[in-house]
């Protein structure tokens, strides 16, 4: 799996112009599945996500974690961090997930971080969705279990 975290002051997910999904402060969490992927993956990457420091402490160095500011994630499915550039000019998507896999590990990302203590909003898997965000910092950290 992989994951772009971005530490943001609010965010939200739009569909036809209708908000979906939305957070005051937290994590907006763009995460892709692979073929290969399984729920251990969905539960290390819940795990290390829900307790990822970068959160500004007393004496602001990035020392906190979501818990501990009262952050919130709104995760958003995004096939498209599997893009193959490496021919041509038109993205592949092959190394991506098929759709049902994909859906049951994004489902299975969400769960665990709920059951982390974690308030989880979310976007529409396979939408057209529109997501903004004001990125605070900039923080943006990238994971990915292959690298585990």
């Amino acid at each position: 799996m992989r994951a772009v975290v971005q530490r943001s002051l609010a965010a939200k997910v739009t569909i036809a112009g209708q908000t979906v999904g939305a957070i005051d402060h937290g994590f907006v969490v763009l995460l892709g599945v692979g073929p290969e992927d399984t729920s251990a993956d969905s539960d290390y990457l819940a795990e290390k996500i829900s307790k990822l420091r970068v959160f500004s402490d007393d004496a602001g160095k990035m020392n906190l974690a979501l818990a501990d500011v009262g952050g919130q994630v709104l995760s958003i499915s995004q096939f498209t961090l599997y893009a193959d550039t490496r021919h041509g000019n038109r993205p592949s998507f092959t190394g991506a997930a098929k759709p049902a896999l994909g859906e049951q590990l994004y489902d299975a990302f969400n769960a665990k971080l709920r059951d982390l203590g974690v308030m989880v909003a979310t976007g529409e898997f396979g939408g057209d969705m529109q997501v903004s965000l004001t990125n605070d910092g900039p923080v943006t950290i990238l994971f990915d279990t292959e690298a585990k």
